[in-house]
Order: structure tokens, then sequence, then C-alpha cells
């Protein structure tokens, strides 16, 4: 079975998803604040090389920026912020549609729930401290099916 990776069209849809979604929550009142203080230069490049190896694509991201962990830890420490969550999936939303995406595909409704999981699991787990982010983890995998067991991945 092909994988979301393979049936968006490989890295250069989520080159250009990432480069949309960017445009749309740097234009948000509330998830732009987020961006507020900078952000790295490569941050669309680095934000697609992830979404590539988490939808079954290469290992883009640990291969070449780190694992799991750095990440959450970059989401980390910053209290609740389940509006600005929401507006983030709102802007991911958009940004499919940017780059043709209908809310009618099974590509849409996977990738919408891949991200939505993600925004509220994943990044927003560790409200505290970014201390409390473990060592070691993984970038969790995504498949048609939803979250990919560790085991299977």
């Amino acid at each position: 079975m092909q994988t979301v990776f393979e049936a968006a069209g490989g890295a250069d849809f989520f080159f250009e998803l990432a480069d949309a979604w960017h445009a749309r929550v740097m234009a948000d009142e509330v998830v732009g604040h987020a961006f507020s203080h900078g952000f790295h230069p490569e941050h669309t490049r680095r934000l697609a090389a992830y979404w590539v190896e988490a939808l079954g694509g290469p290992k883009a991201y640990t291969g070449a920026y780190g694992d799991e962990t750095s990440v959450v830890r970059m989401h980390s420490g910053n209290g609740p912020h389940e509006d600005m969550d929401r507006r983030a999936i709102a802007c991911f939303d958009q940004a499919l549609a940017d780059v043709g995406l209908t809310g009618s595909s099974l590509l849409w409704e996977v990738l919408h729930d891949y991200f939505a999981w993600a925004t509220t699991t994943t990044m927003s787990r560790y409200h505290r401290s970014a201390d409390d982010v473990p060592e070691g983890l993984r970038i969790p995998a995504w498949s048609w099916d939803g979250l990919v067991d560790e085991k299977e991945a």
C-alpha cells in the first residue's frame, strides 16, 4: 500500500504545504505570536522534513536535524494554549486548500487528522517545562489508519 507521503506526491508537496502553513500562521494574530521572538531561518524546510518522516517518507528530519525530543522541547513549557492549537489546525486546513487539497478527499482527512493529533497531543504534552520532555523520543509515524504502533514502525 502507498504511504501517505507517496500519495501526497513526495517531499515537494510537503515543502509547499509547510510554506503555505507558515504563511497562514504568520498572518494569524494568535498563532503568529509563537513566532514573535523569531524562528530558525530553515523553519519551513525543517517542518517539511518532519512531516515527510512522520508520514512514511525518508528519515529526512532525524537524519539532518534531531529527534522527537528536540522537536517536543521546542514546543514545551508554554502552558496550555488550546485556542492557539485550534487556530494552528485551522491554518493547516487552509494551507491544505492552498496547495490544492479539498476536505472531500481521503488524503485531506488523513493529513488533517495527523496535524490535529500532533498539535494537541505530542506538541502539547509538556506544558510546564521543556525539561520534562524525556530523552530518546522517536518521531511518531502516521499512516492511513492513524498512529502507527512504535513496534510496527
